[in-house]
């Protein structure tokens, strides 16, 4: 069986000089391996390939038969790495918190223990009758998020 930090150390030194990161990388024990990468900018078909060439000349498959599956993380993939959260600063997120909670809002920042979430909530006023929708800036750790995805709104 290949091992997966000799794989991921390569995988990253390979991207290192490049727009693209490493968000996710799977091994399973019948060597079916998937590597998936991300950018700040759409990601491009040629450089799976240029990725997947790289592998496929380092990991030697008559020493070890592998199946290889490289790809990019698609818009609806859940943010697995902090970079992920840089590149959607700004735009709307559905997290699902530690607790169960489901989060919508837009991602305000981002820090290397969590983000900032801003929430549109209702909150009552002193002296108001009705309450008002405010934005609501709602911190959370990377640790207290379960799951996160792009909000994707049609």
């Amino acid at each position: 069986m290949i091992d997966k930090n000799e794989l991921q150390a390569f995988v990253e030194d390979q991207l290192k000089d490049t727009e693209y990161f490493l968000t996710d990388l799977k091994i399973t024990p019948s060597n079916e391996i998937t590597v998936e990468i991300d950018s700040l900018t759409p990601g491009d078909i040629e450089e799976c390939v240029r990725l997947t060439r790289a592998i496929e000349g380092a990991f030697d498959r008559d020493v070890e038969d592998y199946e290889l599956e490289v790809g990019t993380a698609g818009l609806t993939s859940p943010l697995k790495v902090r970079r992920q959260y840089d590149k959607y600063i700004g735009q709307d997120l559905e997290v699902l918190t530690s607790d169960g909670r489901k989060l919508h809002g837009m991602l305000r920042s981002v820090s290397d223990d969590g983000i900032v979430l801003s929430i549109q909530q209702k909150v009552k006023k002193e002296g108001s009758k009705k309450p008002v929708i405010e934005s609501v800036d709602t911190p959370l750790s990377f640790s207290g998020i379960k799951k996160a995805v792009y909000d994707l709104k049609f």
